[in-house]
């Protein structure tokens, strides 16, 4: 009779379902990764290699060179400049949109302790308990929705200016809000890095590591 081999308890912890989802941690990473980019974008059109300024700037070259352009064809050179990076912005914000979407996807397919509202229910039992932390952890967790909202409210404005030509009538209030979001995108960004820093070093070290790895397993699933 064949020895029954016993069942690693370790590698049916690491093949059952994690806190934080497969589709989560997909969707964080790639997000993060491309809203970083969309960010750059905007860092050098106006920081950078300020475009408004590029046209002084290759008159004295090419003069000189001994080359003087008329002011429309520096102003065609320019533009392929800013043309290209915006080409890089709008379809970072293309890709970025199509994230959101399969965001909301990932949320309906949370199971157990992966949805949002078991993590909150978690974190009001820990204040409950009086646990240091559990206060400052509930508010990250509104943070993040109010981040999921700027977002959807950044994609939605972005594509209406993409679309600007059909768009015409809401193109001005939409470029408005399209830049106050990405202030309030910014200022999410800056936040959520300190935060995560000053989590790790002290009350709440593997933050990182569970949205890579997935954290613990996940309950009720």
């Amino acid at each position: 009779m064949a020895a029954v081999q016993p069942v690693s308890t370790s590698s049916t912890a690491n093949a059952s379902p994690k806190r934080n989802s497969l589709g989560l941690r997909i969707w964080h990473w790639l997000n993060s990764g491309l809203v970083l980019f969309q960010l750059m974008t905007i860092l050098f059109m106006f920081v950078i290699v300020k475009v408004k300024t590029l046209a002084p700037e290759f008159s004295q070259v090419l003069a000189e060179k001994g080359v003087n352009l008329p002011a429309a064809e520096l102003r065609g050179l320019t533009r392929i400049v800013s043309h290209r990076i915006w080409d890089w912005h709008i379809w970072t914000g293309i890709i970025i949109s199509c994230l959101l979407a399969f965001r909301v996807i990932v949320s309906f397919r949370q199971r157990g302790s992966q949805r949002t509202a078991a993590k909150l229910a978690a974190i009001r039992a820990r204040e409950a308990r009086g646990e240091a932390g559990a206060s400052r952890a509930r508010w990250v967790r509104y943070s993040y929705r109010a981040f999921y909202i700027i977002l959807a409210v950044m994609v939605v404005t972005g594509l209406v200016l993409v679309f600007e030509d059909y768009l015409e009538p809401i193109k001005e209030v939409a470029e408005t809000i399209h830049e106050y979001t990405m202030y309030a995108v910014i200022a999410f960004v800056v936040a959520h890095i300190v935060g995560v820093f000053r989590s790790e070093v002290t009350d709440e070290p593997g933050v990182v590591s569970a949205m890579i790895n997935g954290g613990e397993p996940a309950e009720g699933v």
